[in-house]
């Protein structure tokens, strides 16, 4: 991106407690980004401040305590829990004589070796573009500004407005990938949706085990570790439900505090998956005791990308990391599943997952009878190959008569593929909600 740490390298890291609750973050999360950015802590330095200062973020004392540290332990880097400005940045470089990071270059950067797919290497780019155009002063202080004489430009100048224009130029190109990228992802919603074929999207906080999740219910074998941002790409994989049918799965990002905007806005073509989603898979981390902050990190990320009404399930997984915890299902007071209790990794309880999943996307289920002359064989082997026949018995005319079961959005499909001939063979029709047999069951 720019001036780069290499894998190995040791680091200073910086938390400073302010007062006020909007610029609160987790050290431990720090510490975790550090590690999953290859990067070795040798010393953290905390300090409590009431407000960022203007010229350093921290004071003055606690800048040259930064600087001592760094001279002290030997280290090649400082990072730091904040996002601070580009003039901030810049003096805490000065003095410190290393290369300065904030926290938003230190994510951008586990993005960066994240990232796999064309698509996935465009969005992380055109984030960092964004923050480096900002940020290109520091780049060329060691050229001069100015020179003598009206209208004349010293060689620094001259070397960030070419800067300047080639990051715009780059700019305009990925903004240009992208959105092809995105039209082809458009095509593909749209094809789903005329099929009604539903998608789950997973969402969570990073390592939640959203991943472990996708590979237990796919067998995708997805890259999944105990690292923050493990999976960055989205990737989707057809999956088959009971009364539903074909369902799309979507494994996406994680989420963190404070996300930077620059990310949100570059993945906004992968974020698309999970504001069109017909329900999102919120995977809780149930063993982590900030578990309730990190819910309510990721409620405010998918307010920020306009998926906030998206209905949702609760998924607590790594509940074999709790004593008393057991694989369940939480449900309303109408009956509908709120939460879904169990460990991916352990694959404790995660048929439980596939009944609600059940329950909340099939909608209305039709329990037909139908007698079928022996002319329409062909008929009956559709119903067969939708896997809905729960009897079938001959009747003394030859007719066969068949018990199915299936969502009404199947059976409509089917009246408009095969035609309103198939209604005359009904001689038994009903259906409720997939919530009402649920709820009958449970009560």
């Amino acid at each position: 991106m720019f001036d780069r740490y290499e894998a190995g390298e040791q680091a200073v890291l910086v938390h400073v407690s302010f007062t006020d609750e909007n610029n609160k973050e987790d050290i431990d999360e720090l510490k975790l980004l550090v590690s999953s950015a290859g990067v070795t802590p040798v010393a953290t330095v905390t300090g409590p401040r009431k407000s960022p200062h203007a010229r350093f973020f921290v004071g003055t004392g606690k800048a040259q305590e930064i600087a001592d540290t760094v001279h002290t332990m030997g280290a090649d880097i400082v990072i730091f829990n904040h996002a601070l400005s580009p003039a901030q940045l810049r003096n805490m470089e000065q003095k410190c004589e290393c290369l300065v990071l904030d926290r938003t270059a230190l994510i951008l950067d586990i993005f960066a070796q994240r990232a796999r797919t064309y698509e996935g290497k465009l969005q992380v780019e055109l984030a960092q573009l964004h923050y480096m155009s900002s940020r290109l002063v520091r780049g060329w202080s060691h050229l001069d500004k100015q020179k003598g004489g009206v209208g004349m430009r010293g060689p620094g100048e001259t070397q960030l407005e070419t800067d300047r224009r080639l990051l715009s130029a780059r700019i305009t190109t990925i903004k240009s990938r992208l959105s092809k990228v995105s039209k082809q992802r458009e095509q593909g919603r749209r094809a789903r949706l005329r099929n009604e074929v539903p998608t789950v999207s997973l969402v969570g906080y990073t390592n939640a085990g959203k991943s472990t999740l996708f590979n237990q219910i796919t067998e995708a074998k997805v890259y999944a570790a105990d690292q923050l941002f493990a999976t960055l790409d989205p990737t989707l994989r057809k999956i088959s439900v009971d009364d539903v049918g074909t369902c799309i799965l979507a494994d996406t990002v994680g989420f963190i505090r404070h996300l930077p905007h620059d990310l949100v806005a570059a993945f906004k073509a992968t974020l698309q998956e999970t504001r069109e989603a017909t329900l999102l898979l919120h995977v809780v981390d149930c063993s982590d005791e900030n578990y309730l902050a990190n819910v309510e990190a990721v409620e405010e990320v998918l307010t920020e990308i306009d998926a906030g009404e998206v209905p949702h399930l609760m998924v607590m997984n790594k509940i074999d990391a709790l004593e008393e915890a057991e694989p369940r299902i939480d449900y309303d007071d109408l009956g509908v599943p709120t939460r879904v209790w169990l460990s991916a990794q352990k694959n404790i309880g995660v048929d439980l997952l596939f009944d609600a999943l059940s329950s909340l996307l099939s909608g209305k289920i039709r329990s037909l009878q139908l007698s079928i002359p022996p002319a329409q064989g062909k008929l009956r082997a559709l119903f067969y190959q939708l896997e809905c026949i729960e009897n079938e018995v001959y009747a003394e005319n030859g007719d066969c008569v068949i018990d199915i079961r299936l969502n009404n959005t199947d059976w409509q499909r089917l009246i408009k593929q095969e035609g309103d001939y198939i209604e005359q063979f009904v001689v038994d029709n009903n259906y409720q909600t997939v919530a009402e047999l649920e709820k009958d069951d449970w009560t």
